[in-house]
C-alpha cells in the first residue's frame, strides 16, 4: 500500500469508498449516517486542487493498484482539519486509516501547522475511541476555536448532533 495525492480520475472512486465505509454505521443504529450522500465530486476536487486530498493504493504487481481509502483535509483556525477519512471495508483493519492520518500529520508539519483536528462520533468504536488510540485527545469546550465551532454548528444543522460528537486534536 502506498499513499499519493488524489488524482481527478480518483474522485468518483472516493464517493464509492465513502458509501461502502458508511454501511458499517447500520450495525450501530445509525442508518441515517449510512444513507448520507458522500461529498460531491466537485467538493472532493476542491480538496484535491488545494493539495489536501490523498489516497491509499494497494500495491499491484504491474503498475497502479486499487484505491482503497482516502483522506481530505482543510485549514481550520491554523490547524489541518481532517474533513473525511474513509477506508473501504475490504481493506479495513490493516492500518490504512492511520497511515493516511500520519501522512496528513507529516504534511501539516511541513507547512508549520501545529496540530490536526477532526470531529467525530463519541460512541462509535472506529471513531472517537480509535482516534484516542492513535494520539488524538478530546478538546474541552473552551479549546474549540471559532472556525472549528462554526464547523460543528454546520454539522449540527446537517443532523449529526443526534448522536454525541467530539472535537479532537493531535499535535504534529
Amino acid at each position: 500500500m502506498w499513499i499519493r495525492p488524489a488524482a481527478e480520475a480518483d474522485l468518483p472512486l472516493l464517493r464509492d469508498i465513502e458509501r461502502a465505509a458508511g454501511r458499517c454505521f447500520r450495525a450501530v443504529g445509525m442508518a441515517e449516517i449510512a444513507d448520507d450522500e458522500p461529498l460531491s465530486v466537485g467538493d472532493l476536487d476542491a480538496f484535491r486542487r488545494a493539495g489536501l486530498a490523498w489516497v491509499a493504493v494497494e500495491r499491484a504487481e504491474r503498475g497502479l493498484g486499487r484505491v482503497v481509502a482516502y483522506l481530505v483535509a482543510a485549514r481550520v483556525d491554523g490547524n489541518l482539519h481532517v474533513e473525511q477519512v474513509s477506508v473501504h471495508p475490504d481493506a479495513a483493519r490493516r492500518g490504512i486509516g492511520r497511515a493516511l492520518i500520519d501522512h496528513a500529520a507529516r504534511h501539516a508539519a511541513e507547512l508549520g501547522v501545529p496540530a490536526l483536528t477532526l470531529t467525530t462520533f463519541s460512541g462509535v468504536p472506529w471513531n472517537a475511541p480509535y482516534y484516542r488510540r492513535i494520539g488524538f485527545r478530546t478538546l474541552r469546550d473552551h479549546e474549540i476555536t471559532p472556525e472549528l465551532g462554526e464547523l460543528c454548528r454546520r454539522e449540527a444543522e446537517h443532523g449529526l448532533d443526534r448522536w454525541p460528537r467530539e472535537c479532537m486534536t493531535r499535535p504534529v
